[in-house]
């Protein structure tokens, strides 16, 4: 059977609610922050151009070919995808890999909200994490409409108030005169090209996870624009924190969460919102860990996806409890080589499979 004539045993989703959760994926606590932009784009002075289209891209790219992939292949979690790709037993080793990281970012996002009610809502740490938790949970017994839902509300209230925020900053900051001073300085920093590469690969591991159990639910030609659609919308939000970021530029590189420096320009005030705004951040990352997990271990919206969900956030909570520093520094390397390996087999996948049809003899998808 074709993706399209089985879509009738399926819900449809919409277009908006994939690129909502493509973009979801990626706009995590990191991005939200701001500190993703001035470590991977900003200290690149009057390249970060360049590095944003190359970044927009490789999105745009990736999304496509993994959401016509998995439409194809009807997947409803990663494994199928990469099996097809790299075969059996590489594929083994790339599965465990992926879910440790899954977990692993799970549990960097407990601890982040704990951190983000702690350091910036003054409340208690525990009372960040246990809220997470709690609707972390709730979001998976709803199966991935539940996802899907939620995706659909916490995305879109997420890029307005980014992009609203920068959109204040540059329209009162000056952001040329940054651009043209730093060509020195960014010499010492790793090459553009190379930066926006390992940062499309350190988010390619999540999104693999999370856009591969759509595969039954969507036609390729909405897998295709979706993907396009949503590697822009990745772009441009992109580009527009780094100009704001470089407007503030050096004062902003010396706070840990940007952003929050970013409100205080505009008015002290907005110092719990865009708390408020992070930790939604965290909370969409944490949801889409757990439902690539689940998923690739249940059928999401069976009993069993429910109960795993459940099960591994409320494993990650000892490991939460570490130093949120602590445990980035520990596992986002990892996501980085494991997503350049990701990114490389994406980006041959149509002469992988090319080469295998010609082996085979017959279509393979």
């Amino acid at each position: 059977m074709t993706g399209v004539s089985d879509l009738s045993n399926n819900k449809e989703i919409s277009f908006l609610k994939i690129v909502a959760m493509y973009i979801g994926a990626v706009i995590g606590a990191g991005f939200a922050s701001g500190q993703e932009i001035m470590q991977f784009f900003v200290v690149h002075g009057e390249d970060w151009l360049r590095e944003v289209i190359i970044v927009s891209v490789l999105f745009s790219y990736l999304g496509a070919i993994t959401l016509l992939l998995s439409v194809k292949l009807r997947t409803d979690n990663y494994l199928a995808l990469i099996r097809t790709l790299i075969g059996e037993k590489t594929s083994k080793v790339i599965d465990i890999l992926s879910l440790l990281m899954l977990m692993g970012g799970l549990s960097i996002m407990l601890s982040g909200s704990g951190a983000v009610f702690s350091e910036h809502l003054n409340a208690s740490r525990w009372f960040g994490v246990v809220l997470i938790v709690v609707i972390n949970c709730l979001v998976t017994m709803g199966g991935l409409q539940g996802v899907l839902w939620i995706y659909a509300i916490l995305v879109p209230v997420k890029i307005l108030a980014i992009v609203g925020l920068c959109l204040l900053i540059i329209n009162v900051h000056d952001a040329t005169g940054y651009m043209f001073e730093t060509t020195t300085a960014s010499i010492t920093q790793r090459h553009w090209l190379w930066s926006g590469v390992l940062y499309v690969s350190y988010n390619m591991v999540l999104v693999l996870a999370v856009l591969t159990t759509l595969g039954k639910s969507i036609s390729p030609k909405k897998a295709v624009s979706a993907g396009i659609v949503g590697g822009l919308g990745l772009g441009f939000t992109a580009g527009v924190v780094c100009l704001a970021g470089m407007s503030l530029y050096p004062e902003i590189i010396e706070y840990k969460v940007p952003t929050l420096f970013m409100a205080g320009v505009i008015s002290k005030s907005l110092k719990y919102p865009i708390g408020v705004l992070i930790w939604m951040a965290i909370l969409t990352t944490a949801i889409a860990n757990t439902h690539g997990l689940a998923s690739r271990l249940a059928t999401p919206g069976s009993k069993k996806y429910k109960l795993i969900g459940i099960g591994v956030t409320l494993l990650a909570i000892p490991l939460a409890m570490m130093d949120f520093d602590r445990l980035v520094g520990t596992i986002y390397p990892i996501f980085g080589y494991a997503g350049l390996f990701v990114i490389t087999v994406l980006i041959l996948s149509p002469l992988i499979i090319f080469k295998k049809k010609l082996a085979a003899g017959k279509k393979l998808i």
